[in-house]
């Protein structure tokens, strides 16, 4: 998203070594792309970690790309919003174009130069789009509320992080001012996304202490 303000702290940073030092050895074993998900709650950190995910990777020689589910919503964010008000059913995974972000996923599982994704210009209210080129390649990450319900994932970090604990952080990015529907709406999230945790290959805790699922 343009106009996005990620601020990657020491804690994330912290994390994404973690991460990376566990999952390594399998991303260079993987012959093709290796794709992950970072979900949870709004203003939990999941840019940030995306980006910090990137980073290590980065700093290992292996090159990564981050697509952003606020990027695939179906509506421009001020069209969003106003969808919400109107009806509070429209909160949830119909806002967001999973499918073509999943597209973009196996896309890049498959070994894809490029693709064409929606760019949400947030301060226009519009959605554009942009080519990314996957050249080079190795590990995708997307980042995002729901992005746990992709099917072409590899491996799938979850930040337990709820509502009350990532208002701090949700203001500090500054995307809107204090508004309690705004906070029904988060409500209502935390019920949806609370359960993708269980679908987590790592769990990032409010603390920012990792832990490794074993299945």
């Amino acid at each position: 998203m343009r106009g996005d303000i990620i601020l990657v702290g020491d804690e994330h940073r912290a994390a994404a070594t973690a991460i990376i030092d566990h999952l390594v050895d399998e991303i260079q074993a993987t012959e093709r792309r290796f794709t992950m998900t970072v979900a949870g709650e709004s203003g939990s950190g999941k840019s940030e970690m995306g980006r910090a995910l990137a980073d290590e990777l980065g700093e290992r020689g292996i090159e990564a790309a981050v697509l952003q589910q606020d990027d695939y919503y179906v509506l421009p964010p001020r069209f969003n919003d106003a969808a919400r008000r109107a009806n509070t059913a429209w909160v949830g995974t119909t806002e967001v174009r999973l499918d073509l972000l999943d597209e973009h996923l196996q896309a890049a599982q498959e070994g894809a130069d490029e693709v064409v994704k929606p760019l949400v210009i947030y301060e226009d209210n519009r959605i554009d789009e942009e080519t990314v080129s996957l050249a080079g390649v190795e590990v995708v990450i997307a980042e995002g509320v729901y992005t746990s319900l992709c099917d072409h994932v590899d491996r799938r970090v979850f930040i337990a992080r709820n509502r009350l604990e990532t208002m701090e952080h949700r203001m500090k990015r500054g995307r809107e001012e204090f508004d309690p529907f705004i906070e029904e709406v988060l409500v209502t999230e935390h019920e949806i996304i609370s359960k993708h945790r269980e679908l987590a290959d790592v769990v990032i805790s409010k603390e920012y202490d990792v832990e490794f699922i074993e299945r």
